[in-house]
């Protein structure tokens, strides 16, 4: 797909301008002063988790320095279960409001929380190969997450089905309105089901069963991910939205030309020459 149609969608050449109903209603591109700093505030913030998780804290009493990749693992299945529970609110607003911002938004949304749900897959298997002997357990909260996993792929298939535009993001809202459930499902299955998983750590009583500097760096690296996280789907959201209109432009386009086609004759060469003969010359 080419980003750049025939008419102009933006006013420099870093992305196009959203353009709805002729006004402009979007980002030029995808990079911003704001996401800059953000940016840098994120990678700044990645720098001294690093140390925290690797350094500062202590190694667990009975997973010894295992427990390191709690610190990795944690933030990234926080991101990944707030951009899935992200799918379903923009899914539910796109069928009441009918708007393309919140089609865009649960797009965005879906493909981070796919890319950190597997995140999450790949980080939890490497930490249960010396927490439990094997990389993968068909484990209630195992099962849920490769279920979610699977769930955020069938959506993002949707969208890619051809069709009308607005058809499709209809199809996608509704698919989307599944992701939250399996989300919750997911949370809850260590405490549903018995399970080899690690239950609630921090959240469950009012006195975390945490090492202090361990649970610093913890909540540490989640916000960390939170920033991370962020800082993506700004980025995945802006790129959305100028896909979508030069999607917009280009069926514009397709369609002008169409009826160019099939327009009669404007001009006197177009016209046919016994069309234009005198009358005294004509049979």
């Amino acid at each position: 797909m080419t980003t750049q149609p025939s008419h102009q969608l933006g006013a420099d050449a870093t992305g196009a301008a959203g353009v709805v109903g002729g006004v402009d209603a979007g980002p030029h591109g995808t990079g911003s002063k704001g996401t800059r700093i953000l940016g840098a505030v994120a990678l700044a913030g990645i720098a001294l988790g690093a140390y925290l998780a690797l350094v500062s804290s202590p190694p667990d009493e009975n997973m010894g320095d295992a427990v390191r990749l709690l610190y990795l693992h944690v933030p990234v299945v926080t991101v990944a279960y707030i951009t899935a529970t992200l799918v379903t609110v923009a899914s539910i607003m796109y069928l009441w409001k009918r708007t393309p911002w919140w089609d865009v938004t649960a797009a965005a949304c879906g493909e981070l929380a796919l890319v950190f749900t597997g995140l999450t897959l790949i980080t939890g298997a490497i930490w249960g190969r010396p927490t439990w002997g094997t990389f993968w357990v068909w484990d209630p909260r195992l099962t849920a997450t490769a279920m979610l996993a699977l769930l955020l792929l069938g959506y993002l298939a949707v969208r890619r089905l051809p069709g009308d535009p607005s058809t499709r993001a209809r199809r996608s809202a509704v698919v989307g309105l599944l992701v939250l459930p399996n989300v919750f499902l997911d949370n809850r299955a260590v405490t549903w089901w018995r399970s080899l998983h690690q239950g609630t750590t921090i959240l469950e009583t009012l006195q975390p069963k945490i090492h202090d500097q361990m649970a610093f760096a913890l909540v540490f690296n989640m916000f960390v991910g939170l920033l991370v996280g962020s800082w993506l789907l700004i980025h995945r959201w802006r790129l959305a939205w100028l896909e979508q209109q030069a999607e917009a432009a280009e069926l514009e386009d397709a369609i002008a030309e169409r009826r160019a086609e099939g327009a009669p004759p404007s001009r006197a060469e177009d016209v046919p020459v016994s069309a234009t003969a005198p009358a005294e010359l004509a049979p």
